[in-house]
C-alpha cells in the first residue's frame, strides 16, 4: 500500500479534469481526492497498491492526453483514507 501526490500540470482546470479524474478513480481501488491548485495545476493524492495507482496515472493520462502536459509525482506516508476518491474545493 502507498500514497502519491501527483501535481498535473498543463491545460487542467476548467477543462472538466476534475470530475474525469474522480470517474477514472472509481475504476480502482484507491482512495483520495483531486482538487484544483491556485496556479492553475491540478493536486491529486493517490492511496492504494502500487499498481492499481499506476493503472489510475495510465488511464487519466490516456483518457486527457490533449489537456496534460506533466506530472510530478511524490511519495507520501499513508492516512486513514476510506472515503473514496471526491473531489475537494
Amino acid at each position: 500500500m502507498e500514497r502519491r501526490r501527483l501535481v498535473v500540470s498543463g491545460r487542467v482546470q476548467g477543462v472538466g479534469f476534475r470530475a474525469t479524474a474522480m470517474g477514472v478513480a472509481r475504476r480502482f481501488p484507491v482512495t483520495g481526492f483531486v482538487r484544483n491548485e491556485p496556479d492553475g495545476t491540478v493536486l491529486i493524492e493517490v492511496q492504494g497498491l502500487s499498481g492499481a495507482i499506476d493503472a489510475f496515472v495510465l488511464a487519466l493520462r490516456n483518457r486527457m492526453v490533449a489537456n496534460i502536459q506533466g506530472i510530478d509525482s511524490l511519495p507520501m506516508a499513508l492516512a486513514e483514507d476510506g472515503q473514496g476518491f471526491v473531489i475537494e474545493r
